[in-house]
C-alpha cells in the first residue's frame, strides 16, 4: 500500500470495524506507513472526521512500538488536537504508552521515550482532564497521569485535587475510574 492508497482508503467514507481491522493488518506489514497514518489523523482533526484516528488507535493496540520513531511528532501534536473524535483515540494511545513505560517497564519504551515526551503527554492529559469534553479522554488521561506521577512527584497531588473536585459531576464510568485512581493514590501515600 502506498501513502496515496492509504489516504484514499481513509477518505472513502466511514470505515466499518471490519474495514479498520483489515487496514490495520495491512499496516502491520508496512510499519513505514505508521507516520503517514498519524499525519492523516492530524488532517482529519481539522476536518472533524476520524477514520485515521480510529485506525491509528487499533494499530497501536497491536504494534505500539511503531509509535517510537515518531514520538516527538506525536507528543508535539497532542496539544493541537481539537476534534474529540480524534482526541479520544490519542488519549488511549497516551494511556498505552504510559502503561508500557511505567506498569510493564518495557525497556524498549524506557530507552526510546525522553522525559520531554512524557512531559508533553502530561501537560496535554491535564488539559484534557480539566476541559469540558466527553468523559472517555478524561478517563484515559487520569490513568496516564497516575503513571506519570510515579516519575514527576507534583502530578499526584494535582491529580488527586482534580478528581476529588470533579468526581460528583462525572459519568458512572468516570466516577469508577476516578475512584480506582484515588484508591491507588491513597495506597501510595501510606
Amino acid at each position: 500500500m502506498t501513502k496515496q492508497q492509504l489516504h484514499t482508503k481513509l477518505h472513502s467514507g466511514r470505515l466499518t470495524k471490519s474495514e479498520v481491522d483489515q487496514l490495520v493488518e495491512q499496516l502491520i506489514q508496512q510499519p513505514s506507513l505508521a507516520e503517514a497514518l498519524f499525519l492523516e489523523v492530524l488532517k482529519e482533526d481539522k476536518e472533524g472526521t476520524f477514520n485515521a484516528s480510529w485506525t491509528f488507535d487499533h494499530l497501536m493496540r497491536k504494534r505500539l512500538v511503531y509509535l517510537l520513531p515518531m514520538m516527538t511528532l506525536f507528543t508535539n501534536s497532542l496539544s493541537e488536537l481539537r476534534c474529540e473524535s480524534c482526541i479520544r483515540p490519542m488519549a488511549h494511545v497516551c494511556e498505552m504508552v504510559t502503561e508500557a513505560y511505567f506498569k510493564k517497564k518495557d525497556l524498549v519504551f524506557i530507552k526510546n521515550i525522553a522525559d520531554e515526551h512524557l512531559e508533553k503527554i502530561m501537560i496535554t492529559c491535564f488539559d484534557w482532564l480539566i476541559s469540558p469534553m466527553n468523559m472517555a479522554p478524561k478517563v484515559f488521561s487520569m490513568t496516564s497521569l497516575y503513571y506519570l506521577g510515579l516519575k514527576f512527584d507534583w502530578v499526584h497531588p494535582e491529580l488527586r485535587m482534580i478528581l476529588e473536585e470533579s468526581y460528583a459531576s462525572g459519568t458512572v464510568g468516570y466516577q469508577n475510574r476516578a475512584k480506582k485512581t484515588l484508591d491507588k493514590l491513597a495506597k501510595l501515600s501510606r
